[in-house]
């Protein structure tokens, strides 16, 4: 393993850690989607992204847009491991007057771009700013994570086209395949796949990585960077409750509850396993 690969698995596991720990202090929550896209986070945050911590409105930053609002314990996570949150403010997550509400909230959280609410607006304002940049003739990057059930989403596909339309070589989107939504599996809900060829029937660049293979991911994105004369998607498939067996197999995983006595189990198990 590499330096570089080293670092960015630590983070990782300090990303799990710290989303556990948020989540005991409510009971339950997004717990397995934290867990299953850490490893995509880390590799934005510890290696990917270009920000400045103590200025998160910094004008030529890399723009993260999180349009799945519900992910927000796992970006805090990051944003704490980016040096933008200090640890100690995770501990006051989803409580009253916290800047750490259960849902993405602009307005609230140094470094959150977007509010994430009802699923399917990401990738569409996205677009807007990549525009925006490129006129202004700023250098920064728009990335858009998503999730597989925003594929249900019309607007998701619309503003596809018009990224595709406009050649917006500065936006690329990561869609968290993790084949699951609250109403049941993704397969069962509405069928996406196959999901790659569609982006690419869109006129994006695609590619298809394990979204736990930190390496891969990597590889993957030093690449996309590179990448001119269209948009890019990452497609990045993950384990709902990456690195906790016992949450990995548990059926409802959208939303889930933890008993009290598991999660220091689950800490033990990220431990044991250096997930």
């Amino acid at each position: 393993m590499s330096d570089r690969t080293r670092r960015i698995a630590e983070s990782a596991r300090r990303i799990r850690k710290n989303a556990l720990d948020m989540g005991e202090l409510q009971g339950q929550g997004y717990i397995a989607q934290a867990l299953g896209v850490a490893d995509v986070l880390a590799v934005m945050y510890t290696d990917q992204l270009r920000i400045r911590p103590q200025d998160p409105e910094w004008e030529e930053r890399d723009r993260f847009l999180l349009s799945i609002g519900h992910y927000a314990i796992a970006l805090y996570a990051a944003l704490a491991e980016a040096g933008v949150l200090d640890v100690d403010e995770l501990q006051t997550y989803a409580t009253d007057d916290s800047r750490l509400p259960m849902s993405g909230m602009a307005s609230y959280t140094p470094g959150m771009e977007i509010s994430g609410g009802s699923l399917g607006h990401g990738l569409g304002v996205a677009v807007g700013m990549s525009i925006g940049l490129r006129h202004k003739g700023n250098p920064a990057r728009v990335y858009n994570l998503l999730s597989d059930g925003e594929l249900d989403e019309g607007s998701t596909w619309e503003a596809a086209l018009a990224a595709s339309h406009y050649g917006l070589d500065n936006l690329i989107a990561l869609v968290d395949v993790n084949a699951l939504q609250a109403d049941g599996p993704t397969v069962d809900v509405l069928r996406t796949e196959p999901i790659q060829a569609k982006w690419e029937a869109f006129g994006w660049n695609a590619v298809r990585v394990n979204g736990n293979d930190i390496e891969a991911l990597v590889t993957a994105l030093d690449g996309l960077r590179e990448h001119r004369g269209s948009p890019s998607v990452l497609i990045c498939d993950t384990q709902v409750g990456r690195g906790v067996p016992f949450l990995e197999a548990r059926e409802k995983a959208h939303f889930m509850r933890v008993e009290p006595h598991e999660w220091q189990l689950a800490r033990d198990h990220l431990q044991e396993a250096g997930a």
